[in-house]
């Protein structure tokens, strides 16, 4: 009797936990279903689950949307086959899953004319690693120019030993010992030209070592502003200026990176002749927001891994260059642990540009709580979203030096194009 009992028991157990993993599996499926989807007109976006999950629509919304090609009705469409959501104009859509027609989650599916944006303002941690080892300064090994003299030069980035591609500086020195003092062949890319140069490496004599007679680096830290998230093809962008190594200036080429929150922990305010700067704080183990692609001029842009700590609810059309006005605006950036808050502005300035400069629009700190902690514009910063008349408008670039309550903004537009 007793064994009976222990078997039931037993069976109990597994049936349960059996239960709890489907329940598990259930939960996790239905987490990872959007709770907003943002469409410009036009375009379309796919759901899909493995699980007996449908969805449904009511009338109501069928100005706005489609469902797999078909006008809305009190269809049930199973997510377990492809369900694609179009836009068919401006508009809100409310669709509900049901698991076994029991209602679980709902979405809310917004289309609009425009492109829609979700503003940033989060400061952010920057980690850049670059493909190669960048050449920052050049050395004498005792008494001995190698680097020199075999025509390597500040912002250089080597690529290859001997044919082989580096994977960072570590690697290169690596290599480099491997050759011995023989002569070898380095790979470098210069001003996007590739170069083969020859040279001796030699020994130092203050410790034993194989010296190219190159300073070089591989990776760069920073804090900056998140600019937007674009909802509809889950990317960002930010800083609305390139990284560039601040011994050669060089722009950094990307080999991967990754953005996290930063915590601003000091305010440096600025004063004329004197920039001011934001100091934060990021683990280089934190959460990662999103993968950096792309360093061009006018800002990083990658793929959003993670924004349930960004605020999804600021939503903003993006503007066209041609509607950005001289006037009244608002400048979303984070100053401390109450996040990202709005500080008023004044366009002073609008420039006609036909092509992409990060001088597009000059813009005046008029909010006296920003005037009073940090004197206007500061360093990290950069990436502020600018809002005006309801839309965003660009990203805040640079501050004048000689007057720290101004500064240069970029239009959206040009930073969506080179969000490619």
């Amino acid at each position: 009797m007793q064994k009976k009992r222990s078997g039931f028991r037993t069976a109990a157990s597994m049936l349960a936990a059996v239960i709890f993993a489907a329940a598990l599996a259930c939960a996790f499926e239905i987490l990872k279903l959007p709770e907003q989807v943002y469409l410009q007109s036009g375009n379309e976006t796919e759901l899909r689950t493995e699980l007996p999950l449908s969805l449904s629509a009511s009338e109501d919304t069928a100005d706005a949307i489609a469902l797999s090609g078909e006008t809305l009705d009190d269809v049930t469409y199973s997510l377990s086959d492809k369900v694609t959501i179009s836009s068919k104009g401006e508009g809100e859509a409310k669709l509900t899953v049901k698991l076994f027609g029991i209602p679980v989650k709902d979405i809310t599916v917004t289309s609009a004319d425009e492109k829609l944006l979700v503003a940033g303002g989060e400061s952010i941690g920057v980690m850049l690693y670059t493909n190669g080892a960048l050449v920052v300064g050049l050395m004498e090994v005792s008494g001995n120019n190698p680097a020199a003299e075999a025509g390597l030069k500040p912002g250089d980035i080597i690529v290859a030993v001997n044919g082989t591609e580096i994977r960072d500086a570590q690697h290169l020195t690596e290599l480099v010992e491997e050759n011995g003092e023989s002569e070898l062949s380095l790979g470098v890319m210069r001003d996007d030209k590739s170069l083969e140069l020859q040279i001796t490496p030699c020994r130092d004599s203050s410790d034993g070592a194989l010296r190219l007679g190159a300073w070089v680096r591989d990776s760069t830290l920073g804090v900056g502003t998140l600019t937007y998230i674009d909802p509809e093809e889950k990317s960002f962008g930010g800083l609305g200026h390139a990284i560039t190594d601040y011994d050669t200036g060089s722009l950094l080429n990307v080999k991967d990176g990754k953005i996290v929150l930063s915590d601003i922990v000091e305010i440096v305010k600025g004063e004329t002749g004197e920039p001011g700067e934001l100091k934060g704080y990021f683990s280089v183990q934190g959460e990662v927001l999103g993968n950096i692609e792309e360093n061009t001029k006018y800002g990083i842009y990658g793929s959003l891994k993670n924004s349930s700590s960004i605020n999804s609810d600021s939503v903003y059309p993006a503007a066209n260059r041609d509607e950005v006005k001289k006037g009244k605006a608002k400048i979303l950036c984070t100053l401390d642990d109450t996040g990202v808050q709005e500080y008023e502005c004044e366009v002073t300035k609008v420039s006609h540009q036909n092509s992409p400069d990060q001088k597009s629009f000059t813009i005046k700190v008029t909010d006296e709580k920003l005037l009073e902690l940090t004197g206007g514009i500061v360093q990290g910063m950069s990436g502020s979203p600018v809002i005006q008349n309801g839309k965003i408008i660009g990203a805040v670039t640079h501050v004048f030096v000689d007057d720290p309550t101004q500064g240069y903004g970029l239009y959206i537009d040009w930073m969506l194009e080179h969000d490619s």
